[in-house]
């Protein structure tokens, strides 16, 4: 069914390419040759808008995404002639402060700052890679306690504190949009939530670089084009004006899945320090051997940049992986003045690098998603980058994260995450879980409660492991159970540099 769906949609494409051929003049035909893949990509959106003209809403959607996706596909054909020039690449040096080193000045009122600031959280992804149904933000993470529910405690709290009203506001995606309406319903009362969605453009096969959807159908040949859409989609939102109207000045934006991305006064303080010389802050944090993918701060003909792995050329993948080259990585905890997003946009000239995404569909052809990364934005306003500690950077991407932040190396204090006084090591443990675990009911389903982690360093778990209630796992521990073996831990099992295997010898390490 699959194939013969699929061999339909090529004959559908080719029949709109064929049509389109006999309708070009000679003449029309030659400038098409020029800048044949945007004609022909604004050729097949045309063709996508009249699929959809029986449809209201489907033909106001499309007709809405069209100026943004023909713009962004337009730069990506610019880039792609671009080579990024590698010597050019430099350390930002003085544009990146230390947290330590933040200036606190007595003379701000700490409330006035706080009565300013909006919270945005991007709230555009599923579960799924977990094995979960519906938007990732409503996973339970800690005492029956969801994403979203943190953030609102964080927020509510801070508004308590403080005395004023600062908003929460989620850029939900086409994919969380529906369910996120109906689980914020019982926040209302809390803090005030305002929602707005980023744009939903259509994916483009790699080998024609033509569109992949012929309608609006289907909503797997659509996506959400990274967080990037940010700073057009708030604007066409309305939401960029209102919180203009109500005097609002900085907005704060992390990932909904980042624990640690709460609002900090010292950053605050800092930012209100500089005056009018600072629009855009980015917090980085130091690289470790398991952050080597993350995007990093440079210096690229003087201005300050952000440089994504994806577009770091392949005989320089290992410099950039580089902890001693590149130290710090960013964290998507950023800080952007309002008037200047507004500013910017007003001029029509926002730069952000286009970021291309392959993926392969079940019937083997290749797609691409042409993103943007919401720190890319940098390059673009007065900004400085915010070197902070590592706790500021928690998020929750698998099972193994879930474990660190279920643990009692943490303790919950009004919807924030504090490492434990008790921790007997500077950083968080490192996990490997294997693939029994790899879904979170799978993951609970393998622990009678979550062990004691406090001194742990290192933990790999491999195969049909089970651990009973109160284990305290110490130092270095690795537990392998071979195929077709079952490991159970007991029940109070203290663990410490100690590698189990299929058999249950317990070995020193």
């Amino acid at each position: 069914m699959e194939g013969s769906e699929s061999l339909n949609r090529t004959q559908s494409q080719f029949a709109r390419q064929l049509t389109r051929f006999h309708s070009e003049s000679q003449d029309s035909l030659v400038d098409y040759e020029e800048d044949e893949p945007r004609k022909s990509m604004e050729y097949e959106l045309q063709l996508l808008e009249e699929s959809v003209s029986g449809d209201e809403e489907a033909l106001r959607k499309v007709k809405a995404m069209r100026p943004s996706f023909e713009d962004l596909y337009a730069k990506y054909h610019d880039e792609r002639a671009k080579v990024l020039d590698w010597e050019k690449i430099h350390t930002p040096g003085d544009k990146i402060v230390a947290y330590k080193d933040l200036a606190a000045p007595e003379s701000i009122a700490v409330d006035d700052m706080f009565g300013e600031l909006a919270v945005l959280k991007l709230n555009g992804g599923l579960g799924t890679s977990m094995g979960c149904v519906g938007p990732k933000s409503v996973i339970s993470v800690r005492n029956d306690s969801t994403f979203l529910d943190l953030c609102v405690k964080q927020i509510e709290e801070m508004n308590k504190e403080h005395g004023v009203d600062v908003p929460l506001i989620l850029m939900n995606s086409f994919n969380t949009d529906d369910d996120t309406h109906k689980v914020i319903k019982k926040f209302r009362k809390a803090v005030k939530i305002d929602m707005f969605n980023q744009s939903q453009f259509p994916r483009v096969l790699k080998e024609t670089l033509q569109p992949l959807p012929s309608d609006y159908s289907d909503s797997s040949e659509w996506y959400p084009p990274g967080h990037g859409d940010l700073y057009r989609s708030l604007e066409s939102s309305g939401l960029l004006d209102e919180l203009l109207e109500k005097k609002k000045k900085w907005l704060f934006i992390s990932n909904i899945d980042n624990l640690g991305a709460s609002v900090d006064t010292d950053i605050l303080k800092h930012i209100y320090s500089m005056d009018d010389e600072c629009e855009f802050v980015m917090e980085v944090t130091n690289k470790t051997r398991a952050d080597v993918k993350g995007g990093t701060l440079i210096e690229y003909d003087g201005a300050i940049k952000l440089l994504e792995v994806a577009q770091v050329p392949k005989k320089h993948l290992e410099d950039f992986k580089s902890v001693n080259k590149f130290k710090v990585f960013n964290t998507n905890n950023l800080w952007v003045n309002l008037q200047a997003i507004k500013k910017k946009l007003r001029s029509g000239h926002m730069e952000m690098e286009v970021i291309e995404n392959k993926k392969v569909l079940n019937d083997g052809r290749v797609i691409i998603q042409l993103e943007q990364a919401v720190g890319a934005a940098i390059q673009n306003f007065k900004a400085i980058g915010i070197n902070v500690p590592r706790s500021r950077f928690l998020p929750v991407k698998k099972t193994s994260d879930l474990l660190l932040v279920m643990s009692n190396l943490y303790h919950l204090t009004a919807g924030e995450l504090r490492m434990s006084d008790k921790r007997i090591f500077k950083d968080t443990p490192l996990v490997k879980l294997g693939d029994h675990f790899k879904k979170v009911k799978n993951f609970l389903s393998r622990f009678e409660n979550v062990p004691d982690i406090l001194g742990l360093d290192h933990l790999t778990v491999s195969g049909d492991v089970h651990f009973g209630r109160d284990v305290t796992l110490r130092g270095t521990v690795i537990i392998i159970a071979n195929e077709g073996d079952r490991i159970d831990i007991p029940s109070g099992a203290i663990l410490e540099n100690k590698i189990v295997s299929g058999n249950l010898r317990i070995l020193e390490h």
